[in-house]
C-alpha cells in the first residue's frame, strides 16, 4: 500500500475535525513526555500513539516545531487558567497561597508530562526555540508568588524578615520535587495527598523565620 492510500485508510479509521486532532497530538506528546525524555519524542512516536501514519500527522502540522508550539500554547493556557483561578479565590494571603500550591500540584498530577517538558526546556541553551518562553512563564509565576508572600508579611501572617523571593523559589522547587518523586515511583495519584502534608511544613518554615 503506498503512502497516499495509507493516509486515506488512517483518515477513515478515525476521522476527527482538525482542532480535535491537534488536541489529540498535544495529549500524545504529554503522555510520551511522562514515559521518556521529551528530547527523545519523535514525530513517528506521536503518530503511532494516536494511530495515524506519519504523513497523516503532518496534514495537521507543517513540521515538528509547530507541534511543540501547540504543546506550549496548550500548557500556557491551561496551567495559566488553573493558577489564575487559584489566585482569584480570595481570602487571607496564606489561604490563597495554599489554593495556588494545591492547584499547581493537582495540575501536574493530572499531566505529569508538563513539568518534564518545561524543566527540560529550561536546561537547553538559552537560544533554543522555547527556552525564553518557558523562562518567562516560570519567572512570572515566581513573581506572583513573591507578591502574595509580601501580602502575607503585610497582613502579619508571615514574619517581616522572610525572604519572599527565596520562599517563592522553595514553593516551586517543592512542586518539582513531588514531580521527581512521582517519576521515580510512578506515584502521580499520591501527589496531591503529599502536597497537603507538605504545605504545613512549608508554612512552618516560613513562619519560623526570626528577626
Amino acid at each position: 500500500m503506498d503512502g497516499q492510500n495509507a493516509d486515506k485508510v488512517a483518515d477513515k479509521r478515525k476521522r476527527l475535525p482538525a482542532p480535535a486532532r491537534r488536541l489529540e497530538v498535544v495529549a500524545a506528546v504529554l503522555e510520551l513526555a511522562r514515559e521518556s525524555s521529551p528530547e527523545g519524542i519523535t514525530s513517528q512516536a506521536i503518530a503511532d500513539r494516536i494511530g495515524l501514519t506519519h504523513g497523516a500527522l503532518f496534514k495537521h502540522f507543517p513540521d515538528k516545531e509547530a507541534m511543540w508550539t501547540a504543546v506550549f500554547d496548550w500548557v500556557q493556557e491551561e496551567l495559566g487558567t488553573v493558577i489564575d483561578d487559584a489566585f482569584r479565590v480570595g481570602g487571607a494571603p496564606l489561604s490563597v497561597l495554599e489554593h495556588v500550591f494545591l492547584a499547581h500540584v493537582g495540575f501536574v498530577a493530572r499531566y505529569p508530562g508538563v513539568p518534564r517538558i518545561l524543566f527540560h526546556e529550561l536546561q537547553r541553551p538559552a537560544d533554543s526555540a522555547f527556552h525564553e518562553r518557558v523562562r518567562r512563564m516560570v519567572g512570572g509565576y515566581r513573581q506572583r508568588l513573591s507578591a502574595l508572600l509580601t501580602k502575607g508579611k503585610e497582613a502579619g501572617e508571615l514574619p517581616s524578615t522572610l525572604d519572599e523571593e527565596a520562599a517563592a523559589v522553595l514553593i516551586i522547587g517543592t512542586v518539582q520535587g513531588l514531580v521527581v518523586q512521582s517519576t521515580l515511583f510512578r506515584g502521580e495519584a499520591g501527589m496531591l495527598a503529599a502536597a497537603h502534608r507538605l504545605f504545613p511544613l512549608l508554612l512552618h518554615g516560613f513562619q519560623g523565620v526570626q528577626s
